[in-house]
């Protein structure tokens, strides 16, 4: 019964688009992450890419909670609304840990299943561009929507998967040398698998939320 008033009564249709322009600065943060972990004269440039990305999705979460408070009808569930913009928030607050990690440490070159990790967070990121596109239209894309989610999942597991090889490598590369360089990549494989963690739960948010309103 309260789906079918809800599917009557207008709706606050601006939240679409501010889910929209706070997916894109996850792309945008995404590329710049992948161009940090080229390594070389570029890493101090994709640092400050990541902040300056991850200061504009702050302004669009803060827009994004007052249009809640302000609204009177929301698309749908106010929690799940806060939620969602919670965790996408989370997503380029991790990248951006991710570069401060980098700057305290003063790396400029990173190994291979690293630049692979940055590879599934870019594809992360393009996925749930996608998926939060669609939300707007959820019950006619609610196949799609559930198709991404999982696609989002499975990454993560190959993260998961290339993160334990990196620490393997690194471990076998330094255990005879440099615990130090060690310990900072551990904590560069630490932060890239969050990101990915991060991810996937706006995943599971998003298929929270279309199970509930489909």
């Amino acid at each position: 019964m309260l789906r079918f008033f809800q599917a009557l009564m207008p709706r606050e249709e601006k939240f679409f688009g501010l889910f929209n322009a706070h997916a894109r600065t996850l792309v945008d943060g995404a590329v710049a992450l992948r161009d940090l972990l080229e390594g070389g004269p570029g890493v101090a440039d994709a640092c400050a890419r990541i902040v300056a990305h991850e200061n504009a999705a702050d302004a669009i979460a803060r827009d994004v909670l007052l249009s809640v408070r302000r609204s009177f009808i929301t698309p749908f569930d106010r929690g799940d609304i806060k939620d969602l913009i919670g965790q996408l928030d989370d997503s380029i607050d991790q990248m951006q840990k991710t570069a401060k990690a980098i700057t305290l440490f003063e790396v400029s070159s990173f190994e291979l299943h690293m630049r692979q990790m940055a590879d599934i967070i870019l594809r992360c990121a393009e996925l749930t561009v996608e998926a939060v596109a669609l939300l707007g239209s959820m019950r006619e894309n609610a196949g799609r929507i559930n198709a991404i989610t999982e696609e989002i999942t499975r990454l993560e597991e190959q993260a998961d998967e290339l993160n334990d090889q990196g620490i393997k490598a690194l471990f076998l590369k330094n255990r005879d040398g440099n615990a130090m360089a060690f310990i900072v990549g551990n904590e560069i494989y630490d932060h890239l698998e969050k990101v990915v963690d991060r991810f996937e739960d706006v995943a599971n948010r998003i298929s929270g939320i279309v199970i509930e309103q489909v």
